[in-house]
């Protein structure tokens, strides 16, 4: 994967882009909820810690370890939250899909399906990936129930995986997609995002 590449995706319903510094004033607006960081290694739920969250990102993605975007509303045309590409390894043809987040408003709208639906198909498709992985700490039921709606197979437990908030170590729960699945995933679950358009 290119990194320096400004990559844009787009579907029907949500739109993703490179993340930029300047989206901090944009993303003030729905990240400020304690409830979104409940579960995620660091927050971003103030100015100081959302700023020191997008130059991590920034950094990560120079030094060719992470690829963060945007996720923007096509109906609203609003910035909804933040997803990324991570742990991309081009010899064994495979990436993880995570960092994501979205503002309270956004949340159980379709709008995290759609962005899945973008990330999968250029990951399978440009990217020439034969597996993507997610993961997320063992105590986030709703994020594990919403990669099994989505056709992700879990795979297992990684235990005392992560350092998270407050040098705490998390359990980590590991999803994956392969690409013989994702063929018939897009004709099913993601059927209605995959008209083009």
């Amino acid at each position: 994967m290119d990194f320096a590449q400004h990559v844009v995706l787009e579907n029907r319903r949500v739109r993703l882009r490179p993340l930029e510094a300047t989206d901090f004033e944009a993303l003030k607006a729905v990240a400020f909820s304690p409830d979104i960081w409940q579960y995620t290694l660091t927050r971003a739920d103030d100015a100081v810690s959302l700023a020191a969250y997008l130059a991590a990102a920034l950094h990560e993605r120079a030094a060719g370890r992470r690829y963060p975007f945007v996720i923007i509303d096509r109906e609203t045309g609003r910035l909804a939250g933040s997803t990324s590409y991570y742990n991309v390894s081009e010899a064994n043809q495979s990436l993880s899909i995570g960092y994501t987040w979205l503002g309270t408003d956004f949340q159980r709208t379709g709008l995290n399906r759609a962005a899945k639906h973008l990330l999968l198909c250029h990951a399978f498709g440009a990217l020439a990936c034969e597996r993507v992985e997610l993961e997320t700490d063992s105590r986030n039921q709703q994020s594990q129930r919403a990669m099994r709606r989505m056709g992700a197979t879990k795979e297992g437990v990684l235990r005392s995986h992560r350092v998270t908030q407050g040098g705490r170590r998390r359990d980590t729960v590991i999803f994956s997609i392969l690409r013989p699945e994702w063929d018939e995933l897009r004709r099913t679950t993601f059927a209605e995002y995959d008209a083009r358009g």
